[in-house]
């Protein structure tokens, strides 16, 4: 397996998707049922093979991801060859997982107590979608990299 299985919601979620990923493979509802009372194994791969499938297209589509914690920001931008990471510090007692904090901080981007840093690096052995992954799991969240260009125009 390239990623990990889909969650039990992120199951009920997709149930559709997924039911139209076993018919491709010829399995109805019935049989389905079968494969998991008598070989929840290859029930289990199938449910990976298609959760490898899902994470793969949402990844392929992931351009922005972010991660915040209560004094810093890292902030990236996947493009398909390299990605890009704006590295938010503050060096004061300010909490940035709370709404008053992060409206500071876009308030006051240039004071003396937010360090910035940029960086660029290509992916490691073109597995884009792996370190994107990785990104996630660590507790980073999709965005739509507003606060990334907001930014990155500010230290260009």
């Amino acid at each position: 397996m390239k990623y990990r299985q889909l969650t039990k919601e992120q199951f009920e979620s997709l149930h559709e998707d997924f039911a139209r990923f076993l018919a491709t493979q010829s399995i109805d509802v019935k049989e389905w049922n079968q494969i998991k009372e008598e070989t929840p194994q290859v029930a289990e791969e199938e449910m990976n093979v298609f959760s490898d499938v899902v994470w793969d297209d949402v990844l392929t589509k992931t351009a922005y991801v972010e991660h915040f914690s209560k004094t810093s920001v890292n902030l990236f931008k996947c493009d398909a060859e390299e990605i890009h990471r704006i590295a938010i510090k503050i060096t004061w007692d300010i909490n940035l997982l709370e709404q008053k904090g992060f409206e500071w901080l876009m308030q006051n981007p240039m004071d003396n107590s937010v360090e910035i840093f940029k960086g660029t690096k290509p992916y490691n052995n073109d597995e884009r979608n792996t370190e994107i992954f990785d990104l996630i799991e660590k507790g980073s969240s999709i965005s739509k990299g507003e606060i990334f260009e907001y930014f990155s125009q500010l230290v260009s």
